[in-house]
C-alpha cells in the first residue's frame, strides 16, 4: 500500500485531518517528472487511518511515555527545529546526555534503515527503542502500557483503533503511523529537476555540478533521499579511547566498525549540527570534513578522499545544499488525554 505525501498535519483534541498532496516528498530520482515521485509505503499490517494518526500524534508529544513524565518524542524532534534538535547529542531524563545527534524525523519513512547505527528496519521497530533507553525516555514498556490503560481517554482510542487495549504493538503502530505524515515538500531542487531551470540559483547550480562530480558527493547521496541507504566510515570519533563502533554494535562485524548510517540530505540546510555525534555545528564544517578526506582511521571509506575544493567551489556546494529545502509541515500540537 502506498501513502500520498501528506503537507499539512491538523491534529487537535484526538481527530485527525490529514491535508494530502501528492506532490510532495523527497528529491526526484534523476531523469524523474514530479509527476513519477514515488509515495510512502505502508505496511500492509499498519495501514493509515486518521484515528490512528491522530492516536499516535498524541504518543508522539506526550511526556508520560517516560519514566519522570517530563520527555516525549517531540523533544528530541522538535516540529519547531525542522523535527530535529539543535543539540549535539540528545538529553533525556534527568538531564541525561547520549553520545549522538538525535537526527530529524523529516521523511524518516524513506529511509530503508533507523537510527545512526541502523539496528532498526521500520518505524514500528524504531518507536519503542527511545522509551526503553535508559538515557532518553528511560522507562518500560509494562509500566507504559500500564500508564496509558490507565487514562480513559487513551483506552477508548486504542479499542477503536487496534480493537484492544493499550500495546506495544499498537503504541509502536500509532506512532508509526503517524510519523509516515511527517514529510517535506517540493524544495527549489525538486524544480530544478522538473524542468523549472531558474529554480537553483547560479550558485546552487554550480554547487550542483561539484555535488554530481569534483565533490563526489552523489557516489553516497544518491536516490530518493539522496541517501544510498547504507553506512560510511568517514573516520569520525574513531581517535577516541573508547569510540563509537557504530553500525559493528549491531553486524557484530569488525569491517563495519566506525561506520554510521549515510543520512538523507533533504532540508539538511536546517537540522543542524550534523554527523553522528553532532561534532560538525555547520554545512561549512561537513563540507571541510570531506574536503580533507575525512579522518585516517583503519576501516576508512576509500570514496573519502582529499577534495581540493576551491573556496568558491565551497560556497557553491553549501549553496546546492541550502537548495534542498522545502516546505515542512505543520502540526498544531494535540490535546492529551487527560489522567482519571
Amino acid at each position: 500500500m502506498t501513502l500520498t505525501r501528506p503537507f499539512i498535519i491538523n491534529v487537535a483534541t484526538g481527530a485527525a485531518v490529514v491535508g494530502l498532496l501528492c506532490l510532495v516528498g523527497a528529491p526526484l530520482l534523476q531523469g524523474q517528472t514530479a509527476a513519477q515521485r514515488p509515495a510512502v509505503v505502508v505496511p500492509a499490517d499498519n495501514p493509515q487511518t486518521a484515528a490512528k494518526i491522530a492516536l499516535g500524534a498524541q504518543l508522539y508529544f506526550d511526556p508520560r511515555l517516560s519514566a519522570d513524565n517530563t520527555i516525549s518524542c517531540a523533544t528530541c524532534h522538535d516540529p519547531e527545529e525542522a523535527w530535529a534538535n539543535h543539540d549535539a547529542t540528545d538529553t533525556g531524563i534527568g538531564k541525561k546526555v547520549g553520545n549522538r545527534n538525535s537526527g530529524t524525523i523529516l521523511d524518516s519513512a524513506y529511509m530503508k534503515y533507523q537510527f545512526w547505527d541502523g539496528r532498526a528496519a521500520s518505524l514500528e521497530q524504531q518507536a519503542l527503542g527511545p522509551i526503553e533507553n535508559p538515557i532518553e525516555m528511560g522507562e518500560t514498556l509494562d509500566r507504559v502500557v500500564a500508564k496509558l490503560n490507565a487514562i480513559p481517554g487513551y483506552r477508548t482510542q486504542f479499542q477503536a483503533v487496534f480493537g484492544t487495549d493499550a500495546t506495544p504493538d499498537g503504541i509502536a503502530k500509532a506512532i508509526a503511523a503517524f510519523e509516515r505524515t511527517v514529510v517535506s515538500g517540493p524544495s527549489p531542487y525538486d524544480r530544478y529537476l522538473a524542468g523549472e531551470k531558474a529554480a537553483l540559483s547560479p550558485a546552487a547550480a554550480r554547487g550542483l555540478t561539484v555535488f554530481r562530480g569534483k565533490g563526489g558527493c552523489a557516489m553516497c547521496h544518491s536516490g530518493e533521499m539522496l541517501s544510498n541507504q547504507a553506512f560510511q566510515n568517514l573516520g569520525v570519533g574513531m581517535a577516541a579511547a573508547t569510540p563509537d563502533v557504530g553500525r559493528e554494535a549491531v553486524t557484530k562485524n569488525a569491517a563495519d566498525r566506525g561506520r554510521f548510517k549515510t543520512p538523507g540530505l533533504r532540508n539538511v540546510a536546517l537540522t543542524w549540527p550534523y554527523l553522528h555525534d553532532g561534532s560538525a555545528k555547520s554545512l561549512d564544517d561537513v563540507i571541510e570534513l570531506y574536503n580533507k578526506g575525512g579522518v585516517a582511521n583503519p576501516n576508512l571509506d576509500p570514496r573519502v578522499r582529499p577534495l581540493n575544493l576551491t573556496p568558491g567551489e565551497k560556497a557553491d556546494l553549501r549553496a546546492f545544499l541550502e537548495a534542498l529545502t522545502g516546505p515542512l509541515p505543520k502540526i498544531a500540537k494535540p490535546a492529551l488525554p487527560p489522567a482519571k
